[in-house]
């Protein structure tokens, strides 16, 4: 919730970035003190039998360390929906090679976020197994802070768009407005609806909005009668923008179910790979590095998407994305369903492994190579390549001109509700299946438990998540686009006004 609140006031000004991104250095700070500074670090306990495994750490060391990383959620969530909206607003629509330079924006951009993954999962876990964390978390906190340089010195020569307010305002206004117009009637002519002249869009540097039909209650917003303060009437362009944001709810609670697996499965792969034989050689794999391999094949997938998919599809769809957003979404969320089934019969033989040399009540290591949770990290990885990025970039397009960072702060509010959802899923399916007396399906000895049953019930709840995002995608209405007609009003100003569209064809 901390990430949600955070977003509470958007800017889209990169200098604005520049005090978003203190919280996040001055948390890895921190966090790097907390484990240097002996006074600040807990009791050692490297071994069972160490007399610090029997202290406990003080409120000043547990204080420093959850308030690092209290005050990284924060810098976190006021940095990411607007450092990508920044990139992407880089690229100029009215351009054409820009507007086809930016179609493949949130692939690389992607790209680069799960390259410092690998980085992070490999080389630092390497780091703070071996080396110490002082170090281990030494390196990131000198690397963000040479990011946060190198973006000082770029801020001059990005394209630069003034905050233009609370996005939470404007939409609260548009449903105030029309929840106290509640018995009046709407005009047959949605030109009769209230609606400023191009010349202040283009004052502002705005576009302007023609009325839709859908979610017709909130344009009572604009209907001209008593007082014209703006909690009580609002334009046809400011209720078009509620409506946009609206829209993309339903397409928003489908992101819940693939998120929670995520923030969950990644960790039950992890725990489950510590029991298979992880040596290559003389030379162990550690633990946390196993996510590494879904970065990697996320990593080649993209490129492959990028440069030979969309290519390919384009001939078929005539569509300059190759597929819509909601198409790749759907692919995404599709193949979680095939990772759960995938993982669930793999869980099934280590179990069968575990039983047939007598491993289930010691817990011992089952002798199968961790190469055999290959699959499922790859198609976590591909999964991922589809789900992830669509997921940023539809709720980038689709959001209205002036509202780009709150919908990116969708993409960021799924994996923040998906990991509340994921501790509430883990827990509940744990205390039910232990009651009458039954060992339950999660364990802290894995060959005794049921992961196999839990990746099962994973796949259904996906199923009917896909089944659900079909019902979403079938009544969702693209966003108003810019259409081909650009108006030129007296002063040479070049006006767009934005018509209603159901496709999201872009001109190539």
């Amino acid at each position: 919730m901390v990430l949600w609140i955070s977003k509470v006031t958007l800017f889209l000004d990169p200098r604005e970035e520049v005090g978003r991104l203190a919280p996040l250095l001055w948390g890895m700070c921190t966090l790097t003190l907390a484990v240097s500074i002996p006074s600040l670090k807990p009791p050692s306990c490297s071994h069972p039998n160490d007399p610090g495994c029997n202290e406990s750490a003080s409120s000043l060391q547990l204080g420093v360390f959850f308030g690092a990383l209290y005050v990284l959620a924060i810098g976190t969530g006021g940095t990411k929906p607007n450092i990508s909206t920044i990139g992407a607003d880089q690229f100029d629509d009215f351009e054409p090679k820009e507007r086809a330079h930016k179609l493949s924006f949130f692939n690389w951009w992607m790209f680069s976020i799960f390259f410092g993954t690998l980085f992070a999962n490999t080389f630092l876990v390497y780091i703070q197994d071996n080396v110490g964390w002082s170090l281990g978390y030494g390196l990131p906190t000198l690397g963000l802070a040479i990011s946060i340089i190198i973006f000082l010195v770029g801020t001059p020569y990005y394209r630069h768009k003034a905050p233009s307010g609370s996005p939470f305002t404007r939409m609260a206004r548009v449903i105030v407005a029309a929840l106290r117009k509640w018995t009046v009637p709407l005009p047959n002519d949605p030109k009769e609806l209230h609606e400023l002249d191009l010349e202040e869009y283009s004052k502002k540097h705005k576009f302007r909005i023609d009325s839709t039909p859908s979610l017709r209650f909130l344009n009572k917003a604009a209907v001209k009668l008593g007082p014209n303060t703006p909690w009580m009437l609002c334009s046809v362009t400011q209720v078009e923008e509620t409506k946009q944001m609206l829209r993309m709810i339903p397409i928003l609670f489908a992101t819940f179910i693939p998120s929670t697996m995520v923030a969950q499965v990644h960790t039950l792969f992890i725990k489950q790979g510590t029991t298979l034989n992880r040596k290559i050689g003389h030379f162990e794999i550690p633990p946390a590095s196993l996510v590494a391999f879904v970065t990697l094949s996320m990593l080649i997938f993209v490129v492959i998407y990028d440069r030979f998919f969309v290519m390919f599809m384009r001939r078929w769809t005539h569509n300059p994305r190759g597929i819509t957003l909601l198409q790749r979404m759907g692919l995404g969320i599709l193949l979680h369903i095939l990772i759960m089934s995938t993982a669930s019969l793999t869980e099934r033989r280590r179990l069968s492994v575990a039983k047939d040399h007598g491993l289930v009540e010691n817990g011992g290591q089952v002798p199968l190579t961790i190469f055999i949770l290959i699959p499922q990290f790859v198609l976590m990885g591909i999964a991922d390549g589809f789900l992830e990025v669509a997921k940023i970039e539809f709720f980038y397009d689709q959001a209205p001109e002036g509202m780009k960072s709150l919908g990116t702060s969708y993409s960021m509010t799924s994996l923040g509700i998906g990991n509340f959802l994921s501790s509430f899923l883990l827990r509940t399916v744990s205390n039910i299946t232990e009651r009458n007396g039954h060992k339950g399906w999660i364990l802290n000895n894995l060959n005794a438990s049921h992961l196999d049953y839990y990746y099962a019930f994973f796949a259904i709840l996906n199923f009917l998540n896909f089944i659900y995002f079909l019902v979403a995608n079938k009544f969702y209405v693209y966003k108003v686009e810019a259409s081909e007609s650009i108006e030129v009003v007296g002063d040479g100003r070049a006006m767009v006004n934005l018509r209603a569209s159901k496709h999201e064809e872009l001109e190539s």
